[in-house]
């Protein structure tokens, strides 16, 4: 779909953020949840998601979302046919590593 982005980004940490951001004419919905939506998940797991409507939690996941959709060095798009392709960094624009900003950042919470 046009509509839809789906990412995969593979680097030190096996588990990973289930963020699911909408927005749908102009109206925002976040939710979290513990699905991958893999059908091996499903049919044989209870799985969770839940709409998220605290304002500060909800900008943190849009940070966070923000620096996932900015990874350049790990991150995979999934194509229309079922395919992942890496993402390239060209070479005038500086290497972004998710995971390893999120840890920066972590680090400078504390």
């Amino acid at each position: 779909s046009e509509n839809i982005r789906v990412i995969s980004i593979v680097g030190r940490f096996l588990e990973h953020s289930r963020i699911y951001y909408f927005h749908n004419k102009g109206e925002e919905e976040v939710y979290f949840g513990s699905a991958d939506w893999m059908p091996r998940n499903l049919d044989r797991r209870v799985e969770a998601m839940v709409p998220l409507e605290d304002p500060g939690i909800i900008k943190d996941l849009q940070e966070i979302l923000g620096v996932m959709l900015s990874d350049n060095r790990q991150a995979w798009d999934l194509q229309s046919d079922g395919q992942y392709i890496q993402r390239q960094s060209a070479e005038d624009i500086q290497e972004q590593c998710a995971q390893k900003l999120l840890m920066e950042m972590a680090q400078e919470s504390v």
